[in-house]
């Protein structure tokens, strides 16, 4: 009764000859199947008014909207429709009262705002009369109003779903419009709303509650771990791809410093108070200008020197010490309780962590690799021309000389569809036009100084470049761009044949592995053929025949078939093959095979099938163990012809590859040492110092000749075959023979 005097003498100051309209409200506000914006509610609301209305243009309009805003009220009804049908009754009956048209329509303006997003330009009044009916959220009874809009719908779980969405939008928003309702009412009305919405968790089964904040909280935690382990690996790294050792103090202090940020960005985003946000943001600031510095020290671009592997490290590291930052700074940004755990937590905060792992290794690490690999290449010259190819008669001239870019000039080349490929000794690579010497590109690295390892696949239109501080890198023969770069997990793998490719990896546990590869370097399949077995292979267009030599137990060695393509295993037999002798001429695989009481049978085994193609059998005078090699449709072997012989001559033997065939064959005195070349029309050559002289030996079907070189050829450095072009080497040039 008090509460319903102190509402009519509120009435009374408003519309003092009003008696009427006062009492039908009150009553509307005092009806008994009323459960929620009951008398208590309105006096709560008109209480905040006083406070506020200071700040309006028309209190009057301000006041009679009050009064009016929930007037009507259906229990389990929408707000919306309340609101409306309020805002119609007062257009009904205040201009029976003397209210004017413009007041009326003001105050149900007003009304109708109560249930809406009202705009920012609202007005004033508007932004007096929210912060009032807002008020009631600050207020000490407010757990009771909270529990009557509870149990004001008639299904109980819709409406705690709906209040709770409702809290939490609050929560998440500016709730007062004024500065001094800010001031007056915000930090209890955000402790009751934070209160109310523990109580709306507890009771909703909600297993995907809190997710967004969970997910938040795993980037934070996971992130500077991550990034300490990005340090820590830029420990062993270089800065700048010139200089061969420098200090880890710096990557050491940032892995210290990620470290020491992991368990400061869980704790801050699992907690909404000012020093949380205060010690994030610390973070943050202090990664972002990490960050900034990193980038603006990043090496120059230059023929010499570049970025090294460090500089994607650390950017990587100092990113992801941001990103942690501003995760942790996001959630303890986010106001209200973290509700209680639940699986919906526990998956996204997984998976966010997860996403942060996977980006690192799959997008952020190649991108890295492939910046490193870019800033130090340098690639100079034109597209190349497919090149006629020519033939060395050996007459002891020089055809050309290609002066050497490097100190060394070691003529290690192999051919291509478009001239010869060089190996530099500071990590370049050149082709020469085999009529010229002339360089028509070359690629160079500033991060290497060791002569990679060439090999030509693809059919002569690629060079696969192998450095060893790098790895496998496919260059376009044509123009010299690389055209892939090798996984890096490649890097200590061998190549076990270039075209087509196959790699092999030794295990210290378990089996060693074969692995048919495409030109980026990706595994097609994998072969395991078990613990204590070494392989080797070598594969025609569409079949790999690896040798497997078994060490322990009583497994025997044996020849095993897979096909190129898919690595199925086509055929397997015994295999008593010596040493590394086998080579491929279209669709055969040719090897020596032992046999007891003789040196053995050179063998052609149709790769596809397995059959016996031919045999020939070796002389049992000789004594040394063959050498295979092959020339176009021919194979030559490399012998000694008797054991008194070893040292004092030789014998070569050229075998037709399709027919088994023999030939030619010539025996003549000499060694043949390692450093032997055969070009493809089946010439042996091979170099002889003579005092300070350097002699070239070649044997070929009309026998043995020696051909006296210019000066200034360095014997030690050998010869080499690219095709039927001979390659030697001078002081500072790469020589090819006329």
């Amino acid at each position: 009764m008090t509460c319903v005097t102190g509402l009519r003498e509120r009435w009374n100051d408003l519309l003092p000859d009003a008696a009427a309209l006062a009492d039908d409200l009150v009553a509307r506000y005092r009806v008994d199947d009323r459960r929620a914006y009951r008398e208590q509610y309105l006096q709560g609301v008109l209480d905040a008014l006083g406070v506020l209305d200071q700040l309006s243009t028309d209190p009057t309009a301000v006041y009679l909207a009050a009064w009016f805003h929930r007037a009507v009220h259906e229990p389990g009804g929408r707000p919306a429709a309340d609101a409306e049908a309020s805002a119609v009754l007062a257009e009904q009956k205040l201009p029976s009262y003397g209210v004017t048209s413009t007041r009326t329509a003001e105050v149900a303006r007003l009304v109708r705002l109560t249930v809406t997003s009202a705009s920012p330009d609202a007005g004033p009044n508007a932004d007096v009369l929210l912060d009032a009916v807002n008020a009631t959220l600050a207020g000490p009874s407010y757990a009771v109003h909270a529990a009557e809009l509870r149990r004001d719908g008639d299904d109980r779980v819709t409406t705690v779903k709906q209040r709770h969405a409702a809290v939490r939008e609050l929560l998440d928003g500016p709730i007062y419009r004024t500065q001094l309702g800010r001031d007056r009412y915000d930090a209890a009305a955000r402790a009751n709303l934070a209160r109310e919405l523990e109580l709306l968790d507890a009771e909703i089964p909600a297993p995907w509650r809190g997710w967004r904040r969970a997910a938040l909280i795993g980037v934070a935690a996971v992130s500077p771990l991550v990034a300490a382990f990005a340090a820590f690996v830029a420990t062993d790294t270089r800065w700048q791809s010139s200089i061969r050792a420098e200090s880890a103090w710096r990557p050491g202090l940032l892995c210290v410093l990620a470290l020491v940020a992991v368990p400061l960005l869980f704790a801050g985003a699992r907690r909404s108070d000012r020093w949380a946000r205060i010690g994030t943001g610390l973070v943050t600031v202090a990664a972002a200008a990490g960050l900034v510095v990193a980038i603006v020290l990043i090496p120059d671009h230059t023929a010499s020197n570049g970025p090294g592997e460090r500089v994607p490290l650390v950017v990587v590291s100092l990113a992801l010490l941001l990103l942690g930052g501003l995760a942790a700074f996001v959630s303890a940004s986010l106001t209200g309780p973290l509700p209680a755990p639940n699986r919906g937590q526990l998956l996204a905060g997984a998976t966010a962590a997860a996403l942060v792992v996977a980006a690192t290794v799959f997008v952020a690490a190649p991108i890295g690799r492939e910046y490193v690999l870019s800033a130090n290449e340098r690639v100079t010259g034109t597209t190349a021309p497919e090149a006629a190819e020519l033939r060395s008669e050996l007459t002891g001239r020089i055809a050309w000389e290609s002066p050497a870019s490097s100190l060394r000039a070691e003529a290690v080349g192999v051919p291509t569809r478009y001239g010869i490929a060089i190996a530099r000794q500071t990590g370049s690579v050149e082709l020469l036009a085999p009529g010229t010497g002339d360089v028509l590109w070359r690629y160079s690295r500033a991060d290497s100084d060791d002569r990679p390892k060439l090999s030509v696949t693809g059919g002569g239109r690629f060079v696969l470049a192998e450095f060893d501080d790098i790895g496998y890198l496919l260059l376009d023969a044509a123009t010299g761009h690389r055209a892939a770069a090798w996984p890096r997990g490649t890097r200590d793998h061998t190549l076990e044949n270039a075209d087509p490719l196959l790699t092999g990896e030794q295990v210290a546990k378990g089996s060693d592995k074969l692995r048919g590869v495409n030109d980026d370097g990706e595994a097609r399949w994998t072969f395991e053929p078990g613990r204590c077995t070494s392989i080797t292979a070598t594969a025609t267009a569409d079949t790999v025949v690896t040798f497997l030599n078994r060490s322990c137990g009583d497994a025997t060695d044996e020849m095993t078939a897979l096909d190129l393509e898919t690595g199925k295993q086509l055929w397997s037999r015994p295999a008593d093959w010596v040493g590394d002798t086998e080579v491929t001429v279209d669709d055969l695989v040719i090897g020596v095979e032992a046999r007891a009481g003789s040196r053995g049978t050179l063998v052609a085994l149709e790769a596809r099938s397995g059959e016996v193609a031919w045999r020939w059998p070796l002389p049992a005078a000789w004594t040394c163990n063959s050498k295979v090699v092959s020339a176009g449709q021919q194979v030559v072997l490399l012998n000694c012809p008797s054991a008194a012989s070893r040292s004092t001559a030789v014998v070569a033997t050229v075998v037709d590859a399709r027919t088994g065939e023999l030939a030619w064959q010539q025996t003549v005195p000499g060694f043949v040492g390692k450093d032997v070349a055969v070009t493809t029309d089946a010439r042996v050559v091979w170099l002889q110092e003579t005092g300070r002289a350097c002699d070239l030996m070649v044997l070929g079907q009309t026998g043995q000749r020696r051909v006296t070189l210019p000066e200034g050829i360095v014997c030690r450095r050998g010869v080499h075959a690219a095709g039927n072009q001979v390659l030697v080497s001078g002081e500072n040039a790469v020589i090819a023979l006329q």
